[in-house]
């Protein structure tokens, strides 16, 4: 045996899962993933490219940013079951164990910001069913309510959640309502009240409404291994991924840019997107369906930011750190506004997307698909691996660099000191967004930088 062989020391918190207790089958994938991709979020975001798009364009820009999103997402569920690893320990032969921490803590940081929005939004939703039904309106009570039930389902698993909870009942009650909710839209009338509305946001250009498209399954890419290690077989897992999650994304994209268009509801006011809602035939059912239906989302999110906060700690309690999860996210909803949603999901974007691609690169390519748990928890993955920084930072760079008034407008910044002295700072072209760039520059430099290594 080989001294990186006698090295290996996999703790049990993020082992690969044995082949004994992998019990979901290519089908729970798919309810999984369709269930992940409904919900009031989307809906949110869908109706950020109502405006400056045909109906024609608006339909192709989702479709082009769901495939685009969906495809990296499909071959990370692959790798997960593959593997039998959570996401972040993909990470190590690529990044090294103590680079795989970088990562990590970003999932962590973000993951604690989704949950803290799914909390509210869901306290939001059930708030509103209180108020009209029974005329009490106590949001915080629905925040803790909300926040301990879906501490309670990360503590039991994806296996117990998909087929305990989606397969009984929930994710029949979210199709249900996301059918409901399409009949409704094509047949509701605008609310006279909203009057002739102005836009909340610029007219979005398709590439860039492509670039919002995709950071939603993108923003899925640190999480889905943490599930599809527990797939039986790899077989089916990319299809059913891809499909799962792809035709849901499509349809509540496409709804949620609808009720902004047609109902004439404000792009950026989740209260008045559920209060619309409410007042559609059959709202008071719809919302039921809508708050079963981010209870999964929140789950996943709670779930993995403690398997992320496994790999910066294997010796934690999962427990421990499912239950600490679901505390800070709620003391952070407590505070949550949406005023800064869209420039949220672009960073996520200049984050992830670049990582997508380095990732993809070493380990469909360089690594031809199979690392093993050598290159995982063997010695040889201990060290940070500084030159996969490169490719990150570089793919990071182009995405702000592409749409310089998105994420964070640093780029833009920049430009404005180098034009105030008389020196030019020329723009990329952004007529592609600023996702197809980034990953293309990953991915390349990727292949470049990093080294073929043998399969264990």
């Amino acid at each position: 045996m080989s001294s990186d062989h006698a090295s290996i020391e996999a703790p049990p918190s993020i082992a690969p899962i044995p082949l004994d207790r992998r019990s979901l089958s290519a089908l729970d994938v798919g309810v999984l993933w369709n269930d992940l991709s409904l919900g009031l979020l989307v809906l949110l975001t869908g109706g950020f490219l109502a405006y400056g798009l045909s109906v024609p364009g608006l339909v192709g820009a989702i479709l082009v940013g769901t495939l685009l999103g969906c495809l990296p997402l499909a071959a990370f569920a692959l790798a997960g079951a593959r593997e039998g690893v959570p996401s972040m320990v993909l990470f190590r032969p690529a990044l090294g164990r103590a680079g795989s921490v970088l990562p990590s803590l970003l999932n962590v940081a973000q993951l604690l910001g989704w949950t803290a929005v799914e909390f509210w939004a869901m306290a939001l939703l059930a708030d509103a069913l209180a108020s009209d039904l029974v005329g009490i309106d106590v949001p915080s009570v629905w925040l803790a309510v909300v926040a301990a039930g879906c501490t309670i389902l990360a503590l039991g698993g994806p296996v117990l959640v998909v087929k305990r909870f989606l397969e009984r009942f929930g994710t029949w009650i979210v199709l249900g309502s996301g059918v409901l909710l399409t009949f409704a839209i094509l047949t509701g009338e605008p609310d006279p009240a909203h009057g002739v509305l102005t836009p909340a946001v610029a007219p979005i250009p398709f590439w860039l409404a492509v670039d919002l498209v995709i950071v939603m399954p993108v923003s899925w890419l640190p999480l889905i291994a943490d599930s599809t290690r527990f797939a039986r077989a790899e077989r089916g897992t990319f299809a059913a991924t891809l499909v799962g999650y792809g035709l849901g994304n499509a349809w509540f994209y496409v709804l949620g840019a609808l009720i902004v268009r047609e109902l004439a509801v404000s792009t950026n006011d989740l209260e008045g997107l559920a209060g619309t809602i409410g007042t559609l035939t059959g709202g008071a059912i719809l919302l039921v369906g809508l708050l079963i239906g981010e209870a999964p989302n929140a789950f996943a999110n709670v779930y993995s930011a403690a398997v992320s906060a496994l790999n910066v700690r294997p010796g934690s309690s999962q427990r421990a750190l499912t239950i600490a999860t679901g505390a800070i996210a709620f003391l952070l909803a407590l505070a949550v506004t949406i005023e800064r949603y869209e420039v949220f999901l672009f960073l996520i974007g200049s984050v992830f997307v670049p990582l997508a691609g380095v990732f993809l690169a070493d380990y469909f390519v360089l690594a031809r698909g199979r690392y093993g748990p050598v290159q995982m928890f063997g010695a040889s993955a201990e060290s940070v691996r500084w030159r996969t920084l490169v490719p990150w930072v570089a793919g990071f760079i182009v995405y702000h660099w592409s749409v310089p008034t998105g994420p964070t407008g640093w780029i833009a910044a920049v430009r404005t000191a180098f034009t105030s002295f008389g020196l030019p700072f020329p723009l990329l072209d952004s007529r592609f967004g600023a996702s197809l760039p980034s990953f293309g520059v990953a991915f390349a430099l990727a292949l470049l930088v990093l080294r073929r290594r043998p399969r264990s």
